[in-house]
């Protein structure tokens, strides 16, 4: 019994072949030319699913679903994409799309960072429990929330946009147009961005500090940049790691008030910095979080399926 989840983005399309205990088996990927015509990306995304069955010696008779992870608000019980900003997709109607271009009749669609929390929840960081929260520390800041083994995702399926609720009010101005969303402080572009401000006070202090060389090593700030100067001793770096882990503890913090999850997840690649970031913000959390000490507390876990969260979770969507 075999499953296909399709991971849509804006740049490339990735599928997976999931057996019953949801092990990917097999993965492979298109670009997605999302410039195209819709009906042209659904035609390769059922093409990618011929091609994985035909790989793998399975015929798509056997595959009893195909589930979408899409961005943007993905409408599950329509098998609707509302609106996705990167993808000309507006009111479309994938799943009854896909389905007539693959012949597989339960197709299901869910937003992609609900479907990575799903997969999580499902085979991931957060197996076993029936109320968890993923946080996927990226380019922005996604969210999905699994509430009594569901995804939630509000009564419009635009809900669980975690990146976008404030921390400070007028503060830094976010992509989706307000200022001191958790997101312009906790994502990775949040970091290179506070690294940035460091170094150029440094340099206009005077102030030395082993950061800039680490960035002519390697030609770029990057996330790590911070991470590896404090690893190093560099008061700098200790500085703005510091400042963000705060922040990123404050959202952590609130999201425990509202949800109260067994586990929270963290994905991304900030999360690539393991146990060391969950220990440097669970003191923060202890001391902030309504009830601590007093009610079992949440588990923060770093996510276990990397990028393809996605795939598991979407071909999780008919279980």
């Amino acid at each position: 019994m075999y499953r296909i989840g399709i991971d849509l983005g804006g740049t490339n399309i990735a599928a997976g072949l999931v057996d019953e205990s949801f092990n990917l088996v097999s993965k492979m990927s298109v670009p997605t030319g999302a410039e195209r015509a819709p009906e042209l990306i659904i035609d390769d995304m059922a093409a990618l699913c011929r091609r994985l069955c035909d790989e793998n010696g399975v015929s798509l008779s056997d595959i009893i679903s195909i589930g979408i992870a899409s961005p943007g608000i993905a409408e599950g019980e329509s098998g609707m994409v509302r609106y996705a900003n990167n993808l000309p997709f507006k009111n479309f109607p994938i799943c009854a799309m896909l389905s007539e271009r693959t012949g597989v009749s339960d197709i299901r669609v869910a937003n992609d960072a609900n479907a990575a929390a799903w997969g999580e929840a499902v085979a991931g960081a957060a197996k076993g429990s029936s109320n968890s929260v993923m946080i996927t520390l990226g380019t922005g800041v996604g969210g999905g929330i699994i509430i009594d083994n569901k995804i939630y995702a509000g009564f419009n399926s635009a809900g669980a946009e975690l990146g976008h609720i404030v921390i400070e009010y007028n503060g830094r101005p976010c992509s989706c147009g307000r200022h001191g969303c958790w997101e312009a402080y906790s994502s990775a572009t949040a970091l290179i961005n506070m690294t940035n401000e460091k170094l150029a006070e440094c340099a206009a202090s005077g102030r030395k500090t082993v950061m800039t060389e680490l960035v002519a090593k390697k030609g770029k700030v990057s996330g790590v940049t911070a991470f590896d100067a404090m690893r190093l001793g560099d008061e700098a770096g200790r500085e703005i790691v510091e400042s963000y882990i705060g922040y990123l503890a404050c959202g952590l913090t609130n999201i425990i008030n509202i949800f109260q999850p067994e586990i929270i997840s963290l994905g991304g690649g900030v999360s690539n910095e393991g146990q060391s970031l969950i220990e440097a913000i669970l003191p923060i959390i202890k001391k902030e979080q309504y009830g601590g000490g007093i009610v079992k507390e949440t588990e923060l876990r770093i996510a276990k399926l990397g990028n393809d969260a996605g795939i598991i979770g979407a071909a999780a969507l008919a279980i």
